[in-house]
């Protein structure tokens, strides 16, 4: 509120501060409305209180009000419809990290805190996943959590087999992250779910988020499932003729994740250009197919502080999504080494490298540069790759050179050690490279990029420098935050503080800009949202989040 055309006055018991630290207090004051006033100190400002015209009879002297914001509680931010249809108190998701990084562990921490997360399944084998989704039924009954499922151009099976878990456990929000087209998959899960109300309105069992840095692929989630996906399903009795007739009238996903750059799969475009633009292409899908409920977009990629989160819902994002900060977390899947490597990089301290699910494609991800070799070599095999026809084909030096450096045995045994991992996983990868010899070698150099990942997990001492470790800018600048709080320590890092410092300080930065545009300056000392130790009904709890 500005008071320049309307001369007002305010009057309460507590006397405002014109000190940094109690103009900070107001604004941190997210359950009451702040005033800024002038008194003879110079500007102060309050958080409760009475505003009245300036010389009404009935109004006591005051002191001039310059500016006031409306009370701005953290559940507030983001889009309401989004917390209603997930359950949760914020429009908040802790997106997954592939390998279980974003672990069961979060996913029940965060649930119980109000906040939606997604289990990371994207590359494990089915049992795994099973026995995250038995913890969830038996701890987290009734709340919401979201689990990944990953696109697997090279490994199909577990795209097939990841959503029948899903069926069989009654998984009822699933992240879908990496794809570039619909596959049979993520369609039958989104229509499996397919009912009809009593009004015969369709009505959507199985909500999907999709997570996507291209408008061409937000496109296809924003429309219904394509015709021949329906028919072929229908025609394989996974789906009934019911739901086939439903899947015309609804898009295929409620909510699209705008992925910028971020870490892991990425295309490392800027949120102020991709967001505007998704949210133009959905404006446009919606008016055409006139859906009952407007697809939400939501903000990923760099949301590593306060200030970034409150710009992402300034530009219009539904939610927000973090990633790459609650990597570093004490719930998080990965090991002690990489979260203490993670606690001390800069916004300037990640690479991409090639990606071990699309190795083949050439297709990237970005992870951390600081602290390891993996993006170097896995670059360098790449380029092998490229230039040669198979393994038989490397120099006799460059193979050398290769077996002592990076995978420290003979290739022929990490040959057999890839026939002994895919005859569990995948055989049908052993029958496409029997008479492949790229192929072959494509399998071989997408082991080390598949372990690199996993020596980062497990924190193996003699593989350090060998750790693939995904992350986005987010982690530096989330680190340069923190710095003085009691968050610099990884230890301290729970991932529920964590996502309720960064909508807490989003909202407080929302107030800031809102006093900026009613032409009030705040002091630079009281206009920096400083996380401090949260008491634990700070973070709310199982029952709050019902």
């Amino acid at each position: 509120m500005n008071t320049a055309t309307t001369p007002l006055q305010w009057r309460g018991e507590q006397y405002p501060e014109a000190t940094p630290a109690g103009i900070y207090k107001a604004l941190a004051d997210l359950d009451q409305p702040c005033f800024v006033v002038r008194t003879p100190e110079g500007i102060a400002a309050v958080s409760g209180g009475r505003v009245s015209v300036t010389g009404s009879p009935a109004a006591a002297p005051g002191l001039p009000l310059l500016a006031a914001v409306p009370a701005l509680p953290p559940n507030r931010l983001g889009s309401p419809a989004f917390r209603a249809a997930h359950g949760v108190r914020h429009a908040y998701l802790a997106g997954a990290m592939a390998g279980g990084i974003a672990s069961a562990d979060m996913v029940i921490a965060l649930a119980r805190t109000g906040f939606l997360a997604s289990y990371g399944a994207g590359g494990q084998l089915p049992e795994s996943i099973e026995k995250a989704l038995r913890r969830f039924a038996a701890e987290i009954p009734g709340l919401p959590y979201a689990v990944n499922l990953i696109h697997s151009p090279s490994e199909e099976r577990l795209e097939r087999e990841a959503v029948n878990l899903f069926l069989r456990y009654q998984v009822r929000c699933v992240e879908a992250s990496a794809f570039m087209d619909l596959t049979p998959h993520v369609v039958r899960y989104r229509l499996s779910g397919l009912t009809r109300d009593a009004a015969g309105r369709p009505v959507a069992g199985n909500r999907v988020i999709a997570k996507v840095s291209r408008t061409e692929t937000a496109e296809r989630f924003m429309r219904p499932a394509p015709a021949t996906l329906v028919s072929s399903l229908l025609d394989q009795g996974l789906i009934t003729p019911e739901q086939a007739d439903l899947a015309k009238y609804l898009p295929m996903a409620d909510d699209i994740t705008v992925e910028a750059d971020s870490g892991g799969h990425t295309d490392r475009r800027p949120l102020v250009s991709l967001l505007p633009s998704v949210l133009r292409l959905r404006d446009l899908v919606q008016n055409e197919h006139r859906y009952p409920n407007t697809i939400r977009v939501g903000a990923a990629g760099g949301l590593g502080t306060p200030l970034a989160v409150s710009a992402a819902f300034a530009m219009g994002a539904a939610y927000v999504v973090t990633g790459s900060v609650n990597q570093s977390c004490v719930e998080s899947g990965t090991s002690k080494e990489a979260k203490a490597m993670l606690a001390e990089a800069g916004i300037a301290d990640c690479e991409m490298a090639p990606a071990a699910d699309m190795f083949e494609m050439g297709v990237e991800l970005q992870v951390l540069k600081k602290g390891t070799l993996f993006a170097m070599r896995a670059k360098r095999l790449y380029e092998l790759y490229q230039g040669y026809s198979g393994l038989d084909a490397i120099p006799p030096a460059e193979r050398q050179q290769l077996e002592t450096r990076i995978f420290r045995k003979p290739l022929e045994e990490v040959w057999q050690d890839c026939v002994a991992y895919f005859e569990r996983r995948d055989p049908e990868q052993l029958v496409r490279a029997a008479q492949n010899p790229k192929r072959r070698m494509a399998l071989v150099f997408r082991s080390y990029l598949g372990l690199a990942s996993r020596w980062a997990v497990t924190g193996a001492a003699d593989r350090t420098g060998d750790y693939q470790i995904w992350c986005g800018p987010a982690m530096g600048s989330f680190n340069d935050w923190v710095t003085a709080s009691y968050l610099k320590a990884a230890g301290n890092r729970r991932v529920a503080d964590v996502a309720h410092h960064l909508m807490a300080g989003a909202a407080f930065h929302t107030r800031v800009a809102e006093l900026a545009t009613a032409g009030v300056r705040i002091p630079a000392a009281a206009a920096d949202y400083r996380p401090a130790p949260l008491e634990p009904a700070a973070v709310g709890s199982p029952e709050a989040a019902l």
